[in-house]
């Protein structure tokens, strides 16, 4: 588990799991993870096998998922075919249910927009 919504850093797995990862990449991670830690509900679990951080809701299941890899972050939505606010932002077309918002260094996270495709994803089966 995250030690921290604010600061995940903290966590000895999230280190581990941004470590090889170039700077502005494991910052924007480290963003990107606070930010969708501290929407209500939701616990995040960093997953060393996937190279990812999940998070689930207790009602919803799992919700969503932060991959960062070498180049970029991506924030994938289990669900996210089922999501009606995520035109424009969400890629993925040829995925059978999920999508994902793809992120690189220097990009301003949309937090407003994020937390939306959130509340949504965690009212779908919560």
């Amino acid at each position: 588990m995250l030690t921290s919504a604010v600061d995940p850093v903290y966590s000895s797995e999230f280190a581990a799991l941004i470590a090889p990862l170039p700077a502005p990449v494991a910052e924007l991670t480290a963003r990107l993870v606070a930010l969708v830690a501290a929407h209500p509900g939701l616990s995040g679990k960093v997953m060393s096998g996937w190279r990812s951080v999940n998070f689930r809701h207790a009602d919803a299941g799992h919700v969503c998922s932060v991959f960062p890899q070498e180049g970029r972050v991506s924030l994938y939505f289990e669900h996210g075919r089922l999501l009606e606010h995520g035109d424009g932002l969400l890629e993925g077309e040829g995925l059978k249910k999920g999508r994902y918002l793809r992120l690189v260094p220097g990009d301003d996270i949309p937090v407003d927009p994020i937390g939306i495709l959130l509340s949504e994803a965690i009212a779908l089966f919560a």
